[in-house]
């Protein structure tokens, strides 16, 4: 077969005139079959596939059509030394599958050696792709918020929405869910993964469940306890998200999957070519590499791997409609065996793909392999999740000593990260909470995390959380406790609201839900998670809903330009910084330990905002710096008199 005739094969399973064509790609296998299987999960026949060039298995399978389930074996080498495991005994999941019949369900026997697994194993249905989703109409732009959703976790709770699809893609689509996103002027919402994923091996014996979806096995099919239809549900969701300008990014997991380490199940890419999929220590080639902390670590260094996420996006992008992509441990996709480059394949092939060229494209900037932390370091068209700025706002609110200066860079936009090689914006997400660690409400409730729920004695999950809780650890009915957590919380959201660069809430930071201290919670699909929408906290809501609108109609706070300092002229994207006394805040003021606050001046004169901030626990008079201008308090809170109260955040704007 030559490279071009290569080029355009279809790998997966579709359908055909005469029946439907299989290709699969399978390398150092000897042989691979198609299985067939009828509604009650009996096989009812098997047909080799024909070995070609590259590790390619193709054949055409007379007499059937859509619909039709199926699963593959491959036949190989088993040289565990050498990174061989082939086992013909394994029924696995064609990784193009576009849609599986069941969720998948942990069984140790999934990797034991000789046990046939067809009845353990979700079965792939052939499906015929859909008329294309246009992707011109991504509205979201960077500076605006994305709204991070546990699609399980938000809806199983919710009143308004029928039982039968709560925790679905589906329930997203009600009108409840459209009007709360639209009160927080939300740009996009971001999925937590809904790629079919297995439980960590750990888990069915302490009778809990991954109800985060970050344990992958196929990265085309969506889960059916998300998505009962399917990829129809996806775009279902897309097409009623664009209908009201919110834009959908999915967060992706394009690292490692649910096979786990050598111990896990053989469910897919294992069985079809464990020594291709995934990378392997160089000198012990049956040793997997595990730079994400999950057992394994897929080769995005390799054709084969790109070859799949690249179809994976596509399929994504053109029959889900999605407009972006959040990479879960980002630094994976540079990785080749001498470590990350920005200039990597995987990197570069995702923006020059014509299909995903006007995608979203979203870094978490770390794992935890070697030189794994690469913030700011990802190319210019990608933004990144700054930890750098959630940690800096949250060291500067619970009181700790030099952060002023922290704090400033990180409200202008965190030049020092992102501010390289001639780059004009920013390209920060910034965040106080996400959906790892503590939400905002367990940030000023517990000073220490609190696991136990999880089965493993509170020592899984981060230690250092940056988190206190106000005298006492945990719930309590001091009212002067609850009002100065209240207080933090509120000076938290406006500080995220007021920064400069792209947003990021997490779903129920804004009404105040509580995971009672775990910081951890991937495997409690419960209570600890699911947000309770019958106990919102109303006037958190309302404060966020408040700073959201200034953060929609006021550009300066929107705008990702990097700032530069003021000197009177009409730049827009100038910056002055004073003490709240009105006092230039410059030298060793930065370095004050008992500096309470700061002003920060944005724009040229007749069109600026002042943000005032007071993190001392009392009121404290300020002096706006620019008296000939006329002011206007515009922020939800209110002064006293000339005075800012304590553990605040105050925005003023000038008026003709």
């Amino acid at each position: 077969m030559s490279s071009r005739d290569e080029a355009s094969i279809q790998l997966g399973a579709h359908s055909a005139t005469a029946g439907a064509r299989f290709t699969v790609r399978a390398p150092d296998a000897t042989a691979v079959h198609v299985c067939l299987f009828d509604a009650a999960d009996n096989e009812t026949s098997r047909h080799g596939l024909t070995p070609q060039t590259n590790g390619l298995f193709v054949g055409l399978i007379p007499d059937i059509s859509v619909g039709v389930r199926y699963g593959l074996r491959a036949d190989g080498p088993w040289d565990p030394d050498n990174g061989h495991r082939f086992d013909p005994s394994k029924l696995l999941v064609d990784p193009l599958a576009t849609r599986i019949d069941r969720p998948f369900t942990y069984d140790s026997r999934l990797g034991e050696f000789g046990f046939d697994t067809a009845r353990l194993v979700p079965k792939a249905i052939l499906e015929d792709a859909k008329v294309p989703v246009s992707n011109s109409h991504v509205s979201f732009k960077p500076g605006g918020l994305i709204y991070e959703i546990p699609v399980r976790a938000f809806t199983m709770l919710h009143p308004d929405i029928p039982e039968n699809i709560r925790g679905t893609l589906a329930a997203l689509c009600h009108p409840a869910i459209i009007a709360h996103l639209k009160s927080l002027h939300v740009s996009a919402i971001e999925l937590m993964p809904i790629a079919a994923w297995i439980d960590e091996r750990h888990l069915p014996p302490l009778e809990l469940t991954n109800g985060w979806g970050y344990n992958p096995i196929t990265l085309l099919a969506l889960d059916p306890r998300l998505a009962p239809g399917g990829i129809d549900d996806l775009r279902h969701l897309t097409t009623t998200m664009h209908d009201n300008g919110i834009s959908v990014i999915l967060d992706v997991v394009y690292n490692h999957t649910g096979e786990s380490d050598l111990l896990g199940p053989t469910l897919s890419l294992r069985g079809l070519g464990n020594r291709t999929y995934y990378s392997h220590d160089a000198t012990n080639p049956g040793k997997l590499i595990n730079d994400t902390g999950c057992g394994n670590t897929l080769a995005c260094h390799r054709p084969e791997v790109r070859e799949l996420v690249l179809a994976s996006m596509r399929h994504l992008v053109t029959q889900g409609g999605v407009d972006g992509f959040r990479f879960d441990l980002a630094p994976v996709l540079g990785r080749d065996p001498a470590g990350f480059s920005a200039r990597a394949e995987m990197l570069e092939a995702i923006p020059a793909d014509p299909i995903l060229e006007n995608t979203i494209l979203i870094a978490e900037p770390w794992d935890i392999g070697p030189g794994g932390y690469q913030l700011g370091q990802f190319p210019p068209r990608w933004l990144e999740w700054n930890d750098r700025a959630r940690d800096d706002m949250r060291l500067f609110w619970r009181g700790e000593p030099g952060k002023t200066g922290d704090l400033a860079t990180r409200l202008a936009g965190s030049s020092d990260i992102f501010g390289h090689d001639g780059a004009i914006k920013t390209r920060s997400v910034n965040f106080i909470a996400a959906h790892d660690g503590f939400p905002l409400g367990d940030l000023v409730t517990y000073a220490d995390k609190h696991n136990e729920a999880n089965g493993e004695y509170n020592r899984d999950g981060h230690n250092e959380n940056f988190s206190w809780n106000n005298g006492v650890e945990g719930p309590t009915d001091d009212k002067t406790i609850l009002a100065r957590r209240e207080a933090d919380a509120r000076a938290m959201i406006a500080t995220l609201f007021a920064s400069r660069g792209t947003l990021l809430l997490t779903a129920g930071d804004e009404f105040g839900h509580t995971q009672m201290g775990n910081n951890n919670a991937y495997a409690q699909d419960n209570e600890i998670t699911w947000r309770n929408w019958q106990s919102l906290n109303e006037p958190r809501l309302a404060f966020t809903q408040a700073w959201a609108t200034l953060r929609a109609e006021l550009p300066h706070l929107s705008s990702q330009k990097f700032l530069q300092p003021a000197r009177g002229s009409d730049v827009a994207n100038q910056v002055a910084w004073y003490t709240l006394d009105g006092q230039p805040l410059e030298g060793d003021k930065w370095n004050d330990h008992d500096l309470a606050g700061l002003m920060m001046v944005l724009g040229a004169p007749g069109n600026r905002l002042i943000l005032a901030i007071n993190r001392s626990h009392l009121a404290i008079e300020i002096n706006i710096p620019a008296p000939t201008g006329r002011w206007t308090l515009v922020s939800p809170d209110k002064l006293f008199g000339s005075q800012i109260v304590g553990r605040n955040v105050i925005l003023f704007q000038e008026t003709a």
